[in-house]
């Protein structure tokens, strides 16, 4: 990889990034023009409301509130919630984890069964696998992620009770050890489940058209002339060359881990990033949604990076001097 493509890439997520962090700004002072409009109803001394337009970082001109709010954001200080008046950062790291678990564990599951699904659909194209996988996988995308949620929320948790219906813990269990691990697995089933079924379509849908455009290629003969089995021809030589356009795709979804499942996390009254956002809409939390937005917008921003770092090592042409 040459030196002038990874500058480029570097310096396109560095201003991509700086333009979020600007345009994070001035998106919620529009959408809320007044934080403060909760406290107008209530009787408050001069001093208090100097002590809420200081805490809130209001105060001051709005080049002012830009530049303290760019330091504070460089330092990870997202000032304090306007509904809860706890510090935005340390309520992101307290849900953070139950985020990572429930994204990374079913982004991982989904990326792993979509690829495995999508190439061995595309490598037995018109087989009866093929039109099994393929239908079910366009079918489930198809379905919007609360719905598909609600129903396993009705029917493997409240009817059957086999798995708890929110939470990410037993409050009764042991909170350490293997039960504490088995009784968090237990609670993520159900809305990681939704997740893996809601988005396998779109890895399985993409691995297996790549599929199709590698069969065709002229070193898959030679590899078969060679005397090399179907499988292996497959594993060897179709899947890592039909790995690429999906590298992109990957990469994207393990970007989305930090901004959560809103809809999801919603649906399950799951404690993470994603019903923050949610409850952070309806209680009008300008630094909650600021703070999310921001950091889930860069989580993508060096998501996209590594895709295109990646995608320059795997693909010869691109680590061509002069591209």
């Amino acid at each position: 990889m040459n030196a002038r493509y990874l500058g480029r890439r570097l310096f396109g997520a560095l201003g991509m990034l700086a333009f979020v962090l600007v345009f994070n700004f001035f998106l919620f002072r529009i959408v809320d023009s007044d934080p403060l409009a909760k406290y107008r109803g209530r009787v408050l001394t001069a001093e208090k409301r100097a002590e809420i337009i200081e805490k809130f970082g209001l105060e001051g001109s709005k080049w002012e509130q830009f530049v303290r709010y760019v330091r504070q954001t460089i330092r990870l200080d997202f000032g304090y919630s306007t509904d809860t008046g706890r510090r935005v950062w340390g309520v992101i790291l307290e849900l953070l984890p139950n985020t990572l678990w429930l994204v990374g564990l079913s982004t991982i599951i989904t990326v792993s069964l979509g690829l495995w699904l999508g190439a061995k659909a595309g490598w037995r194209r018109g087989s009866r696998f093929d039109k099994i996988s393929t239908g079910s996988s366009m079918l489930l995308y198809a379905m919007p992620e609360f719905w598909l949620g609600m129903l396993l929320l009705v029917f493997l948790g409240s009817r059957t009770g086999w798995f708890p219906t929110g939470g990410v813990r037993d409050v009764a269990g042991d909170p350490s050890g293997i039960n504490a691990l088995v009784d968090r697995l237990h609670h993520l089933f159900l809305p990681t489940l939704t997740l893996v079924l809601a988005y396998l379509g779109s890895y399985s849908l993409i691995m297996r058209s790549s599929v199709l455009e590698t069969v065709r290629e002229d070193y898959l003969t030679v590899a078969r002339a060679k005397g090399l089995r179907d499988h292996d021809v497959m594993r060897r030589h179709a899947v890592p060359n039909a790995l690429l356009p999906s590298v992109s795709l990957i990469a994207i979804g393990f970007g989305y881990v930090i901004g959560g499942a809103i809809t999801t996390e919603t649906v399950f009254s799951y404690p993470g990033l994603g019903l923050a956002t949610s409850d952070a809409i309806k209680n009008n939390d300008l630094a909650m949604l600021q703070a999310l937005f921001f950091l889930s917008s860069a989580a993508l921003i060096v998501a996209n990076l590594v895709a295109d770092l990646l995608y320059g090592y795997l693909d010869p042409r691109i680590r061509r001097p002069g591209r």
